[in-house]
């Protein structure tokens, strides 16, 4: 009932101990919070929350036009409504090494269990547009020392996402990984990769954590877990794939409205009434107002 009891310092903890198994964690990204609690019900390893999918719930394009604020506020909704450790898309940090500081912080209270920041200049774009920019090493790696520095809870997994691989290649983007790795970054995010064999030599070249995005629509294949598994990824976030759906399904049944006058022939599509109740554990707010309202008038 209410929000999950698993604490922000606990799922910390377990992302840190799900990490050092080795083992291949799936994070589909959560467009709301009960989304999230689906991705719990359905036995996934974390959720991932997605500055795209925070952007677009807005009405807004990913171009760095959400502010700390909107983020936190949202994590901090998507996070306490589940068990598992939620990793949530910090673009550049908000504006300069404070800030970057200032972001942790905001974003550790909100009950994440990681985050990334990139290297890319402010306003960003998504990753697997074309016309990026980055910035050099030496603001880079500042901002990444202000995140580590910034955090209370040595748990609080850091994590450095790099673009530079469309500007310079795997090369840069391997020499920008070990960088943001000797700057303290806990875990790399090598975005927008080309085939497998990058996400390979990037696994080789350092001794942190590694994720793959499976976003649809980008530069990326959209490899298998067990293909991602087989090159020594150790997270995939699905970061946009269930507001796809989602935006999709209600854009048909849109269509259906107009076509056909209603919704009958589309019922069989949708969750039903049983299953939503499920998912938000009706019952057990029920049997609250029952044990607390046990009085006649």
């Amino acid at each position: 009932m209410l929000y999950a009891t698993t604490t922000a310092a606990e799922k910390r903890a377990n992302l840190r101990a799900a990490l050092a198994t080795g083992e291949l964690l799936r994070l589909p990204g959560a467009f709301n919070p009960l989304s999230a609690r689906l991705i719990q019900d359905k036995g996934f390893d974390g959720v991932y929350i997605s500055g795209a999918v925070i952007s677009a719930d807005l009405g807004l394009p990913d171009i760095g036009l959400t502010t700390l604020t909107e983020v936190a506020a949202r994590a901090q909704q998507i996070s306490r409504m589940t068990d598992l450790p939620s990793l949530v898309d910090a673009d550049t940090g908000f504006g300069e090494p404070m800030n970057v500081a200032r972001t942790v912080q905001t974003l550790e209270d909100a009950g994440v269990a990681g985050l990334h920041i990139e290297d890319q200049v402010n306003p960003k774009r998504c990753g697997h547009l074309d016309g990026k920019a980055v910035v050099d090493s030496d603001t880079a790696i500042k901002r990444i020392r202000a995140a580590v520095s910034a955090r209370r809870d040595p748990n609080l997994l850091i994590m450095a996402r790099t673009d530079i691989r469309a500007l310079d290649g795997i090369g840069a983007a391997i020499d920008r990984a070990k960088q943001l790795v000797d700057a303290g970054a806990d875990a790399i995010f090598p975005e927008a990769m080309a085939d497998l064999t990058e996400f390979e030599a990037v696994r080789r070249a350092i001794d942190v954590p590694v994720l793959a995005n499976m976003t649809e629509f980008g530069k990326s294949e959209l490899f298998t877990t067990r293909q991602l598994a087989d090159v020594g990824i150790n997270i995939v976030i699905y970061p946009v794939s269930l507001l796809r759906l989602a935006m999709g399904a209600a854009e048909r049944g849109l269509d259906t409205i107009n076509a056909e006058g209603s919704l009958a022939s589309r019922v069989p599509d949708m969750q039903t009434r049983a299953r939503l109740y499920e998912l938000l554990d009706y019952e057990s707010y029920n049997a609250f107002d029952s044990s607390v309202f046990n009085f006649t008038v």
